[in-house]
């Protein structure tokens, strides 16, 4: 068993063909305040990311590889980011693009599998994410992966709404 491939989902490296997916997600202003975007990004912008997104984790210290079901449609992205092997730690984010795609087992089949490859490829001792407070399914799904919550940061996410607070999110390998 391929150790990046589940039992409804793989994950795989991003491909020239992503761009029209890149570009709804990256463009989608109802996700800008997780993924902290301020502003669109254009077509050549991501070509260019594209065109580069070969690199090796170690050289660019980042990962992002696309959530693929079994059809091979394109759900979303999960990166791994703060690549730092000298204390074997990074930091993980997921985004599901479709609503309809959340809350139905992918999140957790998706971080598993790059659980795994972080913990047994990487040889990483930590991987932590934050996340919005209010982000109900995100903290829901980080805990029940084992992910422990290790502090608050007040007042951190400028939104429409006023500020609010983010979640500091830990797991460590046993």
């Amino acid at each position: 068993m391929l150790i990046l491939q589940g039992e409804h989902i793989y994950l795989r490296a991003l491909e020239p063909g992503d761009l029209e997916f890149l570009y709804e997600l990256e463009n989608n202003s109802s996700i800008w305040e997780i993924s902290g975007t301020k502003t669109p990004y254009a077509r050549h912008v991501l070509r260019t990311y594209l065109d580069n997104a070969f690199k090796d984790i170690y050289e660019v210290k980042q990962l992002r590889l696309g959530v693929c079901d079994k059809e091979d449609r394109l759900l979303g992205l999960i990166d791994l980011f703060d690549f730092d092997p000298g204390h074997m730690r990074a930091g993980v984010g997921i985004v599901i693009l479709e609503s309809n795609n959340r809350n139905q087992g992918v999140g957790t089949e998706a971080l598993t599998l790059l659980l795994n490859y972080a913990f047994s490829t990487l040889n990483l001792r930590q991987v932590y994410a934050n996340v919005g407070k209010d982000n109900k399914m995100s903290l829901h799904l980080f805990a029940k992966l084992g992910f422990e919550e290790i502090g608050v940061k007040k007042d951190w996410i400028r939104s429409a709404n006023g500020f609010k607070d983010e979640v500091m999110l830990q797991k460590i390998s046993t």
